[in-house]
């Protein structure tokens, strides 16, 4: 039986343009079941609710000229500094200029934090006083979107599965991909043959140790094939 405390839910706090964007998350199978127990527990801002005016303007056009419009300071920072403080807050910026967004991100966040606020920025850019309200920026890759809304939903979605309770079987986590710097070994179910490709001997022949020993193989050479930098030693 685990008989860790329990921990508290996990506070989300998103600042978005489009907060109905995020209601999907509670359809999404285990992600969804989480907010339904209360293990998280997530709240929209929308930076239009604090603009100013008859029209809540919150962009207008770059100093220096340019293409497009961004997103201004002044609604965003009233949205941020409207958002209740919780116990091991942490701000991050969905950005395309951030860090990439990996699994020791996801861990670290699910571990050591109980408020994650993530802004999404919007519209051409958004002003670059901005980032002072952030602690770090992530971003899901190497591409520009729309919005900082999926990226956003990607780190909901990666912290949340990792926090207790969230996953049927905890175990499973110790051997997916990024595990211990690898990619996760294939996988297989019924039937034992489909269209002339049939599951490896070993996996049907009862010996757990050959099976253990199988996935490790099938693990460092998924990685050394498809992900070969996880296997570079992290240069000082």
């Amino acid at each position: 039986m685990d008989e860790r405390p329990p921990q508290a839910p996990l506070r989300l706090d998103v600042v978005s343009l489009f907060p109905q964007a995020f209601r999907m998350l509670y359809t999404l199978g285990v992600i969804g079941r989480a907010f339904k127990a209360g293990l998280a527990e997530l709240h929209t801002h929308n930076p239009r609710d604090f603009a100013p005016g008859p029209h809540h303007k919150v962009d207008d056009s770059p100093y220096g000229g340019g293409a497009g419009m961004v997103l201004k300071p002044e609604p965003v920072f009233a949205a941020v500094e409207s958002i209740p403080v919780a116990h091991r807050r942490r701000v991050l910026l969905m950005c395309p200029q951030g860090r990439p967004f990996c699994q020791v991100d996801a861990q670290r966040l699910a571990a050591n934090h109980d408020q994650l606020v993530m802004i999404c920025g919007h519209y051409e850019g958004m002003d670059e006083r901005i980032r002072c309200l952030a602690d770090e920026e992530l971003c899901v890759g190497d591409v520009v979107l729309t919005g900082g809304e999926i990226p956003a939903m990607a780190v909901i979605n990666g912290v949340l599965r990792l926090r207790p309770g969230t996953l049927g079987q905890a175990e499973s986590l110790q051997q997916e991909s990024f595990c211990q710097g690898l990619l996760e070994y294939p996988h297989y179910t019924r039937p034992r043959v489909f269209q002339g490709m049939e599951v490896p001997a070993v996996l049907c022949s009862g010996d757990h140790g050959a099976v253990s020993r199988w996935r490790q193989v099938q693990r460092e050479q998924r990685t050394r094939q498809r992900r070969p930098e996880l296997l570079r030693p992290p240069s000082i």
